[in-house]
């Protein structure tokens, strides 16, 4: 275990050693600083004790001004004041400003001791609660029985203890942003923060300042330090989310933080370390963006330790019930149920939204629902035209090639038929790739190698 670090801050020098020593003594870690200005200096270069002791008359910087502002930046940080012209005014002033205690010199060193181990067992207790309410506000699991899903959640058993990297791919909606939670919280530093940044809502001239902090006067509106996402999970994770939406010049200096875990605030020269986890996210085909050079190759390679790929809706239909019930019980406490023609129909979808698009749907029907029972009746039109879809599906099977019936083994007659339809699909989309694929219901990268291993010509 690590040892607690404290931070002594007082203009005198014979009490920086005396307590340093005998709080070292105890087995604590000790920083020694001589002045206001020099301790704010310090906390706002990332390095943060679990404690401090702050002393009040300082000729740089009174320190009653010193902890407004650390309460202010570091409300979490604990903070001890001593003074030896204490008044019952200014021990007031100094609980009020969120103080932890207030301790006379000279110092006694058992009271010290124990006021000390107090303020970081309130401080643990403090951090214990805050982690407690965000996992029992996010706590959500992956709904599901069906194989796919079930490989995806050994998968994430398997990898979530390990500190490996993981780049998670899928279409939206499939639950992406789920699977990293449950990564995290199976986690060795599940006791530490999972800091979300989504990199396609970020300005990309502001994301650096999100990503690395920024020092007051970096720019126009920095009108104070702010710490960065990485300086956040600091111990935890870091989830990247659309990480095939950052700028390329965004991408390189990403790299550079990846490989060193050190980097600058904005407008700032001190190098900060952290130690943080990363989980990336896109719902692109990162290894096609590398070919339009929209994605750097060097940090595909350095994110993709792990790959986790998530199935769409569409090819763990069997899950569907399972999501539908779910949801109800989500939006109405399990008042509406739903008939089976309905429940029919919606496994009978393709649902291009994925579970966000069923979610959003089951909703919307518990809040327009004027009965307990959700009918087909209910349902939007585009979800009960499946017997519509099923004639189109076989007027599509009149076009194609019947030379596939006449192969003499099965594996023939399904490329012929998979290389006629591609075709056709491809026709009629005038050879637009992304518009066939969705069409068809499959990703853009499983039809460019269907294409290329059955030679069709583009």
């Amino acid at each position: 275990m690590s040892k607690k670090k404290i931070m002594i801050v007082d203009d005198e020098r014979s009490i920086l050693d005396s307590v340093g020593g005998i709080l070292e003594d105890e087995g604590y870690k000790i920083i020694l600083v001589d002045g206001g200005k020099p301790c704010l200096e310090m906390l706002e270069s990332g390095e943060l004790p679990d404690l401090v002791l702050l002393d009040i008359w300082m000729p740089d910087m009174d320190g009653i001004e010193v902890l407004k502002v650390i309460k202010k930046q570091w409300a979490f940080l604990p903070v001890i004041i001593m003074s030896g012209h204490g008044t019952i005014e200014t021990a007031v002033k100094a609980t009020k400003l969120g103080a932890y205690d207030f301790i006379e010199k000279p110092l006694s060193i058992e009271p010290l001791i124990l006021t000390i181990e107090n303020a970081l067992k309130f401080k643990d207790l403090q951090e214990e609660n805050r982690l407690l309410k965000e996992k029992t506000k996010r706590v959500v699991s992956i709904t599901g029985k069906s194989k796919k899903i079930m490989q995806l959640k050994e998968q994430i058993r398997i990898v979530a203890p390990t500190d490996a990297w993981v780049l998670i791919q899928g279409e939206n909606g499939t639950g992406k942003e789920i699977v990293a939670q449950t990564i995290h919280r199976l986690s060795k530093r599940s006791h530490k923060p999972m800091v979300e940044v989504n990199c396609a809502a970020i300005p990309e001239e502001l994301i650096e300042s999100e990503l690395f902090g920024h020092e007051k006067g970096a720019f126009t509106g920095a009108t104070s330090m702010k710490r960065g996402k990485f300086d956040l999970a600091n111990g935890g994770t870091l989830f990247l989310d659309e990480i095939g939406d950052m700028a390329l010049k965004t991408q390189a200096k990403i790299l550079r933080i990846l490989q060193e875990q050190k980097f600058e605030r904005v407008g700032g020269s001190k190098t900060i370390s952290v130690d943080v986890r990363i989980i990336a996210a896109t719902n692109k085909d990162l290894e096609e963006e590398i070919k339009k050079g929209n994605f750097r190759e060097d940090l595909y390679f350095r994110l993709n330790v792990i790959p986790i790929e998530i199935p769409p809706l569409r090819e763990r239909k069997e899950d569907i019930p399972l999501l539908v019930d779910e949801f109800l019980k989500e939006f109405s406490n399990g008042r509406v149920k739903i008939e089976e023609d309905a429940l029919n129909a919606l496994c009978d979808y393709d649902w291009p939204g994925n579970i966000r698009e069923l979610k959003n749907l089951i909703e919307r029907l518990v809040i327009l629902s004027k009965e307990d029972t959700i009918r087909i009746d209910d349902l939007p039109k585009n979800l009960i035209s499946s017997k519509k879809k099923q004639g189109l599906k076989e007027d599509m099977l009149r076009d194609i090639d019947v030379s596939c019936f006449t192969c003499p083994d099965f594996k023939t007659a399904k490329s012929i038929f998979e290389r006629e339809y591609i075709k056709k699909k491809l026709n009629e989309f005038g050879g637009n790739i992304k518009k066939t694929a969705e069409s068809i219901g499959i990703e853009r990268r499983h039809l460019y190698r269907k294409i290329k291993s059955l030679g069709i010509q583009n």
